[in-house]
């Protein structure tokens, strides 16, 4: 071959089309295939992960729709038919958290967005399925098993043996749904998705309510056999407060009684009055701070012991005065007032005043009987309206006490309907109850049972407003009132929360003339026949300040003071019969940034119309 053959050979090649590499043709489709396999496994775990979301929110909402059925059940004492429905909560419960844990779930959470959402997803379905099964299935066991009418006292005694049996089930649920709590409080909620974070806030604060729910069950259940004397006797001075003339933590403690527990059997002891127990002379010291507010008659009158609204101070002072006067020892303090006796009735049925009272309330034209729907008007304004001499009112008193406490005795109507009420008037602030057992004192002070204004059991961002009487009468029980707060717009950092107290007197025009003197005062400390003075004092929450105080809009001199580093602002309001005052007070420096949650003094009227909801001022745009 030539050489010039070669050279037309080589150019013939070089036109020619190239041969592909078998090996390297084999690797892209390779690779086409994992990444068509990958992205089909992609969306296939998406489209996974999006069907078992549907599923979690599915058997969630449905274990929400049984819960209205079982509190029914349960409230209505069908413990059968709460039981069928404990499984079926269970049973949703188990299977959202089983969708929730799949592992497609599990590894979809650690992806960036979408995996913090479906992380707490999965932890509410966790939390949900521990309360169900620790928590509610037990509790409704225990529920099952107790016989309400035999924990209540009762002529033989109450049977606190269930009760003492059911208290580790009732601190594994108590425990069960702190943890619970505890777990989701640490679950970041900024970057959620609306619907995955409302849902978080909306399990946070139903296991907050249960949490404190349950905590109240598991001290109780640990508590109550002791302070019922199943070790020993105990006695308890009883405070029934008169509302008609108001006193922070509720009303004047006019009758007052020594009730007694013996292994659960009630009986009612000496009786007395406020006025009775006369005047402490050396006065009895008392807090320094609460003093230079409410005045040394905190520790010089019974009637004035609960001038503060911080019952563990007025409760030991009362100890101690009727010690001083009676020699008696008392183990604690118990108060009510004549709306829980009102409650009470409600269980147990009408009862009839005999002896004594019977008599005072023949010749005043009185009822003999008292129910549930007469005690709070009989005892709060017709004995003062038909009775002027204080000593005859205090006999009806006291036979109204000792009716009410025999028939309780004697383990008379429902219990369960019993203890709803005596629960309705610890909600309201109307059932204080103070421990002279320093550990036992310790666990009731965690609970708005104890009326204390300081210690565990006020949340951080607590206001309260506190009514005092200074008309020197019963015209409390014409007055109506409304208290709200309302949250400004934050300034320098700090929260500002106006408290606005509404207050009316509707005692007839002509009041000072048709009431009766001992209603009126009759203008004897000051105050015109009819009007109504009252000393309204606000608490703010810790370290906080009170700004100012204005009434109708108009700026007021008002008194400053401390107690226990909360903030308390003090001022006297008259109003003549038809009058209507809004006063508001001002906090600000608020550092705590919860919700703010309103204490009151239990007043004639149903707290629930005294608070109202709590407003939100609207902000100028770039305050």
């Amino acid at each position: 071959m030539t050489d010039t053959d070669e050279s037309r050979l080589g150019k013939r090649q070089r036109h020619l089309p190239k041969k592909k590499n078998p090996s390297m043709s084999g690797r892209r489709k390779r690779v086409l295939v994992v990444v068509f396999a990958v992205l089909a496994i992609v969306f296939g775990s998406a489209i996974w992960v999006g069907f078992r979301a549907l599923a979690v929110h599915d058997e969630l909402q449905a274990a929400a729709d049984v819960l209205p059925g079982l509190k029914q059940d349960i409230s209505s004492n069908r413990p059968a038919d709460a039981a069928l429905k404990v499984d079926q909560l269970r049973s949703h419960t188990v299977s959202a958290r089983e969708a929730a844990s799949d592992p497609l779930w599990t590894l979809a959470s650690t992806l960036p967005w979408i995996g913090p959402n479906l992380g707490a997803a999965a932890e509410i379905t966790r939390s949900a399925d521990d309360v169900a099964t620790f928590a509610v299935d037990p509790l409704v066991k225990v529920f099952a098993s107790l016989d309400w009418n035999t924990v209540v006292p009762s002529a033989q005694g109450a049977d606190l043996e269930p009760l003492r049996a059911a208290a580790p089930s009732v601190a594994i649920a108590a425990h069960t749904v702190s943890a619970s709590a505890e777990r989701l409080s640490g679950v970041e909620s900024a970057f959620l998705l609306p619907p995955v974070a409302d849902a978080l806030d909306r399990t946070r604060n139903q296991l907050a309510d249960a949490d404190q729910t349950l905590g109240v069950a598991a001290s109780a259940s640990s508590l109550i056999p002791g302070m019922l004397g199943v070790e020993s006797p105990r006695n308890y001075l009883l405070m029934i407060q008169n509302n008609a003339e108001a006193r922070a933590s509720g009303g004047i403690p006019g009758a007052l009684a020594v009730v007694n527990f013996t292994k659960g059997k009630l009986s009612l002891g000496s009786q007395s009055s406020a006025g009775d127990v006369g005047t402490m002379n050396p006065v009895l010291p008392v807090d320094a701070e609460q003093q230079q507010i409410y005045s040394g008659r905190l520790g010089k009158y019974m009637q004035d012991v609960n001038l503060t609204p911080d019952f563990p101070t007025a409760a030991s002072t009362a100890q101690a005065m009727w010690e001083r006067k009676t020699g008696q020892h008392v183990d604690g303090v118990i108060s009510i007032d004549p709306v829980v006796l009102s409650y009470i009735l409600q269980a147990t049925g009408p009862v009839k005043i005999s002896g004594a009272g019977m008599m005072v309330a023949a010749n005043a034209g009185l009822p003999t009987e008292l129910s549930g729907s007469n005690v709070v008007q009989t005892m709060l304004s017709d004995v003062y309206a038909k009775i002027e001499q204080p000593k005859l009112q205090d006999a009806y008193f006291a036979g109204v006490a000792q009716e009410v406490f025999d028939t309780l005795s004697k383990g008379k109507g429902d219990g369960q309907g019993l203890i709803t009420g005596l629960m309705k008037g610890v909600e309201e602030g109307r059932v204080l109850v103070w421990s002279g057992n320093t550990s036992e004192e310790s666990i009731i002070t965690r609970y708005p049972l104890s009326g204390a204004i300081t210690g565990p059991s006020i949340s951080s961002n607590e206001f309260g407003v506190y009514f005092n009487d200074g008309t020197g009468a019963k015209m409390d029980y014409y007055v109506k009132r409304s208290v709200q707060l309302v949250k400004e717009c934050a300034s320098d950092g700090y929260s500002e929360v106006l408290v606005r107290v509404t207050s009316t007197n509707t005692a007839p025009k002509n009041a000072g003339t048709v009431l009766p003197e001992y209603v009126t005062a009759g203008g004897a400390y000051g105050v015109p026949a009819g009007s109504i003075q009252t000393n309204i004092v606000a608490y703010g929450p810790v370290q906080a300040n009170v700004e100012s105080v204005s009434v109708d809009g108009q700026k007021t001199a008002f008194a400053p003071y401390l107690h226990a580093n909360r903030p308390v602002g003090v001022i006297a309001q008259r109003l003549a019969p038809g009058e209507t005052k809004t006063a508001e007070f001002t906090f600000g420096k608020i550092v705590q940034h919860t919700e703010p949650n309103l204490a009151v003094t239990p007043t004639v009227q149903p707290v629930k119309d005294v608070i109202r909801p709590t407003e939100i001022a609207s902000c100028a745009q770039g305050h």
